[in-house]
């Protein structure tokens, strides 16, 4: 496979940020977009080497096509964009819980067909969902629904795109990620010690698993669970 291009949606902070530098320290090609352009080109810069930045809304679905026409061959896609959602069904925001199901179901699905002319027959992709698929909590119901149906999406578009290989990666609370390396060590505890593990999740852990994905070329259609085993207790 020729060392084409890697795009990195939602590559401009947090763990898309530390995929975009990994594969721009091996030397390749990189996009990383953002909603915001200016975002976008700052983190294109922190990550150096051959890295452009672009702004992509993956809400405004109608302007996706344009925002990526003209990046050219691309080996691997990887989706980490997510837009946080705490929304009970008893005090239910339907414009929030619509704006998460359109970027992630709608807009996950768009960046694939817009980009799918463009990437290699070895190529691959991996999609971001959540572990709040298999356990939710209260406010989780849209973020929980839209998890899901990642997992689903996944096994079709490997059967549609093959063989081109699709992947879903799930992490667990990512502790040293910007939304929780600053909470209080009394609710990072709660999560750690029902962690097999003994220790949350880190960034360089779901950097390393969304490699896997996208280079071991008899894996696709698989649903991988990040948790340090969290799941099992």
């Amino acid at each position: 496979m020729a060392d084409n291009s890697v795009v990195v949606v939602g590559g401009s902070a947090g763990i898309g940020l530390e995929v975009a530098r990994h594969y721009a320290a091996a030397g390749r090609a990189v996009v990383v977009t953002s909603r915001d352009g200016g975002r976008a080109e700052a983190a294109a810069k922190d990550v150096g080497g051959n890295t452009t930045g672009i702004a992509l809304d993956l809400v405004d679905t109608a302007q996706i096509a344009d925002r990526l026409n003209g990046i050219g061959p691309v080996s691997y896609l990887v989706i980490t964009a997510i837009d946080r959602d705490e929304n009970t069904v008893r005090d239910f925001d339907a414009a929030r819980a619509t704006r998460l199901t359109t970027l992630k179901l709608v807009g996950y699905t768009e960046v694939v067909h817009a980009l799918l002319p463009q990437i290699d027959d070895d190529g691959a992709i991996v999609l971001y969902g959540g572990l709040a698929k298999s356990r939710p909590y209260p406010g989780s119901t849209t973020v929980s629904t839209v998890n899901g149906g990642v997992t689903t999406m996944v096994h079709t578009m490997a059967v549609e795109l093959a063989p081109i290989r699709v992947n879903a990666l799930h992490p667990a609370i990512v502790g040293d990620s910007p939304y929780w390396k600053d909470k209080p060590d009394s609710v990072l505890e709660g999560f750690r010690s029902r962690t097999p593990l003994g220790r949350l999740v880190r960034m360089r852990d779901v950097v390393h698993a969304t490699a896997f994905l996208l280079e071991n070329g008899a894996v696709t259609g698989i649903n991988l669970n990040v948790d340090g085993g969290w799941l099992l207790l």
